[in-house]
């Protein structure tokens, strides 16, 4: 288990400012919070991603995101996170999911004003020129080298 700190004010805007009828209900802030749960679990698939017995459960109050279940691999693993923490709201992610096969410890980087995947690859593999390697790294989110944000998080292979 592990958690990832992420900037909760940055990412991807997929919670909005309305309740459906369902979430009218008794309790609106835990169907809100089951609804958002939903949404991340929508964007995960959307990005043509999955794990056996994937859960994802969001909590408002906190901006707190605990995804578990198995993935098949650990770029796979890795992905889901980043799905999970790179979304306007989250400021965290509790990671339980597994992993099949075990390989080497994820590094991440959280992108700054004026970062380039040029600059991070220069500054992680020593060439500007292995900016593909994180862009491919990091697709689908990704869906341009030029389009990064800054708080946004990505991960870079070894």
């Amino acid at each position: 288990m592990g958690l990832i700190s992420f900037i909760k004010d940055a990412g991807e805007k997929l919670f909005g400012t309305h309740l459906t009828p369902e979430s009218k209900a008794e309790n609106p802030v835990a169907s809100a919070n089951a609804e958002a749960s939903k949404a991340i679990l929508n964007y995960i698939h959307k990005m043509d991603l999955d794990a056996d017995e994937l859960q994802v459960d969001f909590d408002g109050a906190t901006g707190k995101v605990t995804v578990s279940g198995t993935a098949a691999t650990q770029e796979i693993k890795e992905k889901i996170l980043l799905c999970c923490g790179n979304i306007h709201g989250v400021s965290e992610v509790v990671d339980n999911l597994k992993v099949t096969t075990a390989e080497t410890a994820p590094v991440f980087y959280t992108v700054v004003r004026g970062d380039t995947l040029s600059k991070i690859a220069k500054q992680h593999y020593g060439d500007a020129n292995a900016y593909m390697k994180i862009f491919e790294a990091n697709k689908p989110m990704l869906t341009h080298p030029d389009k990064i944000y800054p708080g946004q998080t990505l991960r870079i292979p070894q």
